[in-house]
């Protein structure tokens, strides 16, 4: 692996810590506000919803002007977002704050598509799952720094967060080289690059059935992450220190996983029975965690869960980037990252509908259909296998 893909990695981890150092917190700063909870669901849907429709523009214009001055302009988004949201007095400021975050929250895509730029189809995967195990890195570290942030107040882990996004931003200024060898042509509108492109690209053939694959996965996810930390206080009667130790476990196990056991895999298996089989033991899953209210029980699964979970994502991603050209990598990365982005949204409004507090056992509702919807994209990935397997001998090496 070269040296931009190193730098590239240790940017994601780093932007990954100044994500999820927010994850604990976001509900409670909201509620802080005066929020009520479908107000401050709308706080998480502003930010999954304004990425939505950026994230396709940031990674083609990074196609066209280059990977570095659009990572840059994302990182500086977050930064300048989260001092925002830590200073913020009103509801509104907090809400514009999410927005900025939302709408130049684009980094990841870049990253996706500066891992295709330096690596060859062969390798790919490894450097997908590198990719994803950086990420899975700052998802294990970024919690226990909120813990620590969280000492000072709520608004601290927003600045906290801001700036680990701006040592992101300093090393991707002064270390990073840009990657991008082939630009675009300068011939497409703005308007082009929106919600136009967002149809288009359901379109593009091998690649439009693979966003709708991952448009699905996303929604069935966020219905279990959803669920799943109210699910475990109240159904396992946990507190939030345990809860803090399972998002470590997932973490840690999908380091390992993405790091070492995707090489492993790949000498066995293609890449999409790799995501077949991991789509399978989710789906799983999913349907066994409810089935007894256990806390040594439910930690099994979860390790066996949180093992092939962690594969799917990379395995979309390389999938993906072998079947796009390689002049439009930051295209396709960016329309995959807007969709998922999109999914945010409506996993945690259906999970919500369906919990009810005065009815303890519907805890156990929102797992039961994301295990089944998962079977049921389960059913369409394989269905629809054929028009998304990458023909390796005929990829260009970048």
């Amino acid at each position: 692996m070269s040296r931009s893909f190193w730098i590239t990695a240790l940017v994601a981890f780093v932007n990954a810590l100044s994500l999820t150092i927010l994850i604990p917190v976001l509900y409670l700063y909201g509620r802080q506000f005066g929020l009520t909870d479908f107000q401050t669901s709308l706080l998480f849907s502003t930010y999954a919803i304004a990425q939505f429709f950026s994230t396709p523009i940031i990674g083609k214009l990074s196609d066209r002007f280059g990977r570095k001055p659009l990572l840059i302009i994302s990182l500086a988004g977050t930064v300048i977002a989260n001092l925002i949201a830590g200073t913020a007095t009103t509801a509104l400021v907090l809400f514009l704050a999410r927005f900025l975050d939302g709408i130049t929250g684009g980094n990841a895509s870049v990253a996706q598509a500066i891992i295709s730029d330096v690596t060859t189809p062969a390798n790919r995967a490894r450097g997908f799952g590198i990719l994803g195990s950086a990420f899975g890195l700052g998802f294990v570290v970024g919690p226990a720094m909120s813990l620590f942030a969280q000492q000072i107040s709520l608004g601290a882990t927003f600045l906290m967060s801001g700036a680990i996004a701006l040592i992101a931003l300093l090393i991707t200024i002064f270390y990073l080289p840009e990657t991008l060898k082939h630009k675009t042509e300068k011939s497409h509108s703005i308007f082009d690059l929106g919600l136009e492109n967002l149809i288009k690209g359901l379109t593009i053939p091998k690649i439009g059935i693979l966003l709708i694959i991952n448009f699905l996965i996303g929604t069935t996810f966020t219905i279990f992450t959803y669920a799943f930390q109210p699910y475990f206080i109240q159904m396992l009667d946990q507190d939030n220190k345990a809860l803090t130790m399972m998002f470590l476990l997932f973490g840690a196990l999908g380091v390992a996983m993405q790091t070492w056991g995707i090489p492993l895999l790949a000498r066995k298996f293609n890449l999409v029975m790799i995501l077949l089989l991991s789509l399978l033991v989710r789906s799983v899953s999913f349907l066994l965690m409810p089935v007894w209210a256990n806390i040594t029980y439910f930690v099994i699964v979860s390790i066996l869960f949180s093992l092939f979970n962690s594969l799917v994502q990379p395995m979309i991603n390389t999938l993906i980037s072998l079947n796009a050209k390689p002049q439009d990598q930051g295209t396709m990365m960016g329309l995959n990252s807007s969709y998922l982005s999109v999914s945010n949204a409506f996993g945690p409004v259906i999970a919500g509908l369906l919990i009810r507090e005065s009815q303890p056992e519907t805890y156990r509702y929102p797992l039961y259909l994301a295990g089944v919807l998962t079977f049921l994209v389960l059913v369409l990935a394989i269905s629809t296998r054929k028009h998304y397997q990458p023909q390796l001998s005929t990829d260009h090496d970048p």
